[in-house]
């Protein structure tokens, strides 16, 4: 088990760490998804976690503007080349109490 995972049970803490950092967030009920919005730059997510890792994107970014692929990072890995298992390290899980 991970010491946390995308569930709904992280669902109150992403979104008021949005709101911390100074976004609105709602639920659109006809397009079932999270918003948020902040300085007119918006998100639209499936969750309020994959919203959070939008937002980390845009404030990793900072455009000063909108271009098309802003939000683009080219990288030495391809999603679809990860790996399949991590290298070796040990879980916190298993430093509690140490």
């Amino acid at each position: 088990m991970p010491a946390l995972s995308e569930y709904t049970n992280v669902y109150n803490s992403a979104i008021e760490l949005l709101r911390r950092k100074g976004f609105q967030v709602w639920f659109d009920k006809d397009a079932a998804m999270f918003c948020a919005e902040r300085d007119g730059w918006d998100f639209m997510a499936e969750s309020p976690v994959s919203l959070l890792g939008l937002v980390a994107i845009q404030e990793d970014i900072s455009p000063e503007f909108y271009t098309e692929y802003w939000w683009r990072i080219e990288g030495p890995m391809d999603y679809r080349e990860l790996p399949t298992h991590p290298q070796r390290y040990e879980s916190v899980l298993r430093k509690r109490g140490k």
